[in-house]
């Protein structure tokens, strides 16, 4: 039985061409086939159909078989080509076969056709079964790792969550005095501090978290962050800042860049068992090409350093030629997930700076964020509120929350705030309540992912009889995932599930002074 081929033929000469078909037809082959001489045409051919191999002259008076080699790797693909010439020297054939063909033949020993493209064939075969073969193991090595990290954030939020249910039921059955309560109550945020974090570090190594970059000055989120930071550390570490004058703004989401200094802070937590040292420095620096050249992932100009270095136990080559893998960690089982210095990295690649890191055994750390300076203006809304700079008010707000205990905590915290709150025991029953108030409603606060009724349905129906009420919208997804998930109107306000008191309330007001 024939066996179907279908040849490109990289000639230009008519007689050339026939004889090759006919040497094909002898090896029992029923050819469909193309003849073309020039660039042009050979990328047509390849983009207008499928093809099993390409025969090609070493030379043609437009063209070649190098050039058509040279074409055959732009275009990406990867079809057996042999090379038939009259004349070729052989430095030249070696060239050729260097570059990828498979083999070459000389016109006065066409014999060796019928081999050669059986040949080629069968090895261009093994090739894609390898190809196969080896995506099939780079799919398994991800759910591996895809494993390693559920196992991981499973240990670390079911060790957050009985901390919080720990210090939760104590405090309700313990009626101690005010300062164990408070101790207690410490205990449950920096908890809750941890399951954010770990929250916002997963999402920032998934690229979940949407970049929102900005002008910013990196002397004020580092001032902001330090009183955390100082918690976060510890009483036995002293945590030291040298922030530089007149320093350059650079352009990156805050969030992100907090994000950095914490998975560093951490980092350097974990390597100082004993107690030590932790400084936190910025200054501006100018990138020279030599400095790129042993830099390669590091871009010329001008930066804006946040280096962060402490005086634990440093890290051989051995370890430090790994720590930006991801999943990978010296921290004992269960201890980390191994997505930190990783996370940290992404954050810097992704603002279109760079990290580096030096560090020996026994002597500490150090770590350097590069991120560009930019010429934008310093973002109003770069600008931290100062702690306990709340947005209170006295206006009506509607509640729609369909987790009970999470509904019933930001009531309590609108109150504080001299918020009137309308909420109901589930999100209907919270719309009827709303249908029912006789007074000014100024604010619908929902959430919008729920399982009988969206925060979309509620604001719908809430509209319908109040067509002035402004909206702000919750989730525990971020703001891709919920852009994803529902329709947004446009110019929609949205707060992130968890949220501080203070964002809460700023967000609260923030939406109820914006313009209809």
């Amino acid at each position: 039985m024939r066996k179907g081929l279908r040849v490109l033929l990289v000639e230009d000469e008519q007689m050339d061409a026939a004889l090759l078909l006919d040497h094909l037809d002898r090896f029992d082959y029923e050819v469909t086939w193309q003849r073309v001489e020039t660039r042009e045409g050979m990328a047509a051919a390849l983009a207008s159909r499928q093809w099993d191999l390409i025969i090609s002259d070493f030379s043609l008076p437009q063209f070649s078989a190098r050039g058509a080699l040279a074409l055959r790797r732009e275009l990406g693909t990867d079809l057996p080509f042999l090379i038939v010439s009259g004349t070729i020297e052989e430095e030249e054939a070696v060239e050729a076969l260097r570059q990828g063909a498979d083999d070459f033949i000389t016109k006065g020993r066409l014999s060796r056709l019928g081999p050669a493209i059986e040949r080629s064939l069968r090895e261009s075969e093994e090739r894609k079964a390898r190809r196969v073969a080896e995506e099939r193991l780079r799919q398994a090595q991800k759910m591996e790792a895809i494993g390693l990290l559920a196992g991981g954030v499973a240990h670390d939020f079911n060790n957050l969550l009985g901390v919080i249910q720990g210090y939760g039921e104590l405090l309700l059955k313990d009626p101690a005095g005010e300062d164990v309560g408070r101790k207690r109550i410490d205990q449950i945020l920096q908890a809750a501090q941890r399951g954010a974090a770990l929250t916002r570090q997963l999402l920032a190594f998934s690229r979940q978290q949407p970049l929102e970059a900005r002008s910013i000055d990196l002397n004020t989120v580092v001032i902001s962050l330090e009183p955390m930071l100082t918690r976060l550390i510890g009483e036995d570490v002293e945590v030291a800042t040298l922030l530089s004058d007149r320093l350059h703004l650079v352009k990156a989401d805050p969030a992100q860049v907090e994000q950095v200094l914490l998975n560093l802070a951490v980092n350097a937590r974990d390597a100082m068992r004993s107690g030590g040292r932790l400084i936190i420095e910025t200054s501006n620096v100018e990138l020279d090409d030599t400095y790129v050249l042993s830099h390669p992932d590091a871009s010329r100009g001008s930066h804006v350093l946040l280096a962060v270095t402490h005086t634990g136990h440093g890290m051989d080559p051995g370890t430090l030629s790994h720590i930006f893998a991801p999943f990978f960690t010296t921290k004992e089982a269960g201890k980390g997930t191994g997505l930190g210095l990783t996370t940290v990295y992404g954050i810097a690649r992704k603002s279109g700076g760079h990290v580096g890191v030096y560090s020996e055994p026994g002597r500490g750390t150090t770590f350097k964020v590069y991120f560009p300076q930019t010429e934008e203006r310093l973002s109003a809304a770069s600008a931290r509120p100062s702690p306990g700079a709340r947005g209170t008010g006295s206006e009506t707000v509607l509640l729609v929350e369909d987790e009970p205990a999470l509904r019933a905590v930001i009531a309590e915290l609108l109150q504080q705030g001299g918020y009137t709150v309308i909420d109901g025991p589930s999100p209907e029953a919270t719309l009827v309540a709303g249908e029912e108030h006789s007074g000014p409603i100024h604010l619908i606060l929902t959430d919008l992912v729920m399982p009988r009724v969206s925060g979309l349905e509620a604001v719908t129906r809430v509209r319908a009889g109040r067509p002035d009420v402004k909206v702000l919208y919750m989730s525990g997804y971020t703001i891709a995932a919920a852009e994803h998930q529902a329709s947004l109107p446009e110019g929609y306000a949205f707060l992130q599930k968890p949220f501080t008191i203070d964002a809460l309330l700023q967000k609260v007001r923030e939406v109820l002074d914006s313009p209809h």
